[in-house]
């Protein structure tokens, strides 16, 4: 039998599944590979919004790590909320001797629910610290607008964007998400990479329940450099992804509810890889 190929998330937690490394975990699964964890924060939320915010110290991390590393390598990995400029110098470390690794980043700075889970501090720092070793990073347009420091509303703004990360801070890849524009009717998403731009379209369905969409949509693309795909092809099947995990939400809670992280599973099928 074939070892599984293994993806590996660095992120806080949600108690109640939705987002995080439980959204990863679950993600990582859907897409049939072995999913690792190292936990930066312990957050008290649900789908009504973030009620604490408990970040590990740095060493707490460093020895996750350590564990993880010595043991068996990850052959993708993802990081979501990092909460200290330490933590970001720990895991570029690990970047930086293992850069034949895929590295997806999520940078998460707003919970669905509008709470920040990144101080400013942490946010100048993510851009010159993590950054420019992604081989994919996955902001949504306020994301990007942080980052860049231009407002984007429409498709030149999108590509002054992309060429901010590919050109000046050096990631390899961007998907400049359009889950926040004002289309009624379709998201679109676009993908940067050193030589060309794609699309990906998607219908847009009318529903609060978005919760986790961008650690899902971030553990997809993950999972799928793990095993070897293309970034097209790994930004591909995570735009369907999460296109049918929010047309399939499963309607937990009482407020923003999480997507299905099993509908792509039972829809499609895994039989297509």
């Amino acid at each position: 039998m074939n070892k599984p190929k293994i993806a590996l998330t660095i992120a806080g937690t949600d108690p109640t599944g939705g987002a995080g490394v439980m959204a990863d975990l679950k993600s990582f699964h859907a897409c049939g590979v072995y999913g690792m964890a190292a936990i930066t924060s312990i957050v008290a939320q649900n789908t009504k919004g973030v009620q604490h915010i408990h970040n590990l110290d740095s060493t707490w991390l460093e020895e996750q790590m350590e564990s993880i590393f010595s043991d068996e390598l990850p052959h993708a990995l993802k990081t979501g909320m990092i909460a200290s400029k330490e933590m970001m110098e720990i895991i570029q470390t690990y970047l930086k001797k293992y850069d034949d690794i895929p590295y997806v980043i999520d940078p998460v700075m707003l919970a669905k629910s509008g709470d920040s889970l990144m101080d400013d501090d942490a946010k100048a720092n993510l851009q010159n610290i993590l950054l420019p070793y992604a081989t994919i990073a996955t902001p949504n347009l306020p994301e990007a607008e942080e980052i860049t420091g231009i407002t984007i509303n429409d498709q030149q703004s999108i590509y002054q964007a992309g060429n901010i990360f590919i050109n000046e801070i050096g990631s390899k890849g961007v998907v400049i998400k359009g889950g926040h524009s004002n289309d009624e009717n379709k998201s679109i998403d676009y993908l940067f990479t050193q030589d060309d731009v794609y699309t990906f379209e998607e219908p847009r369905y009318d529903t609060k329940h978005t919760h986790g969409t961008g650690c899902t949509f971030s553990a997809v693309i993950t999972a799928e450099l793990a095993k070897g795909k293309s970034m097209f092809d790994a930004v591909q099947k995570a735009k369907k992804f999460i296109s049918l995990s929010i047309k399939h939400t499963p309607e937990i809670g009482f407020g923003r509810g999480p997507v299905n992280h099993f509908a792509y599973m039972k829809e499609v099928g895994l039989d297509d890889e």
